[in-house]
């Protein structure tokens, strides 16, 4: 039969115990010249090398930008004639039509 854990002259209670009366007294800072260590050996690591699609992926995003203003500055007279579009989809008739293509087309035909 093994003797009782619970019982306070157990070896396993007594340690225990010793062990919660004991207090840390070491200090816990950090040594001189840590942070710099630590910031000079994050500047010493190399770059990976990028691919090509993410090197030249922010440039056609912004490359694409620039081309969908350039598109709206130069349709911008289209875009700001809303009568005439209203009046050229009264002439036409959309309602026989269910292809989307053909009905957009229909519209810059004028």
């Amino acid at each position: 039969m093994s003797p009782n854990p619970n019982d306070p002259r157990h070896p396993w209670a007594r340690l225990t115990s010793a062990a919660r009366m004991v207090r840390d007294e070491r200090d816990a800072s950090a040594p001189f010249g840590f942070a710099t260590r630590v910031a000079a050996l994050a500047l010493a690591q190399e770059f990976r090398v990028a691919s090509l699609f993410e090197r030249f992926s922010l440039r056609a995003m912004g490359l694409a930008a620039l081309l969908a203003v350039v598109s709206v500055a130069l349709n911008y007279q289209e875009l700001a004639a809303p009568a005439a579009v209203a009046q050229a989809a009264e002439e036409i008739d959309l309602v026989h039509s269910d292809d989307a293509v053909s009905i957009v087309l229909d519209l810059t035909a004028d």
